[in-house]
């Protein structure tokens, strides 16, 4: 089964929310491997309280990194599994 592709604008500024339904904040960026292409990970802006206590890698600019292993799907909201995160 291949996962339906989203372009990259759709997917900038949507919510991010664990399946339970906690709000982590939003997609600000998505970085990935430059020569395969592959996803490596979501940069959340406006990280909510929640995300702040998670043990999360950060970036550059100290931004909490959703790792694309945890994303569950992409639709109205980018939804993760929290036991991922963790």
């Amino acid at each position: 089964m291949q996962a339906e592709k989203i372009p990259f604008n759709l997917a900038l500024g949507k919510m991010i929310v664990t399946k339970e339904g906690k709000r982590l904040g939003f997609v600000k960026d998505i970085s990935f491997e430059i020569k395969s292409g592959e996803l490596i990970s979501l940069v959340v802006k406006d990280s909510t309280i929640y995300t702040k206590n998670l043990n999360l890698e950060r970036s550059e600019s100290n931004e909490p990194l959703i790792p694309y292993s945890a994303i569950i799907a992409i639709g109205d909201f980018v939804i993760v599994s929290e036991e991922d995160l963790i």
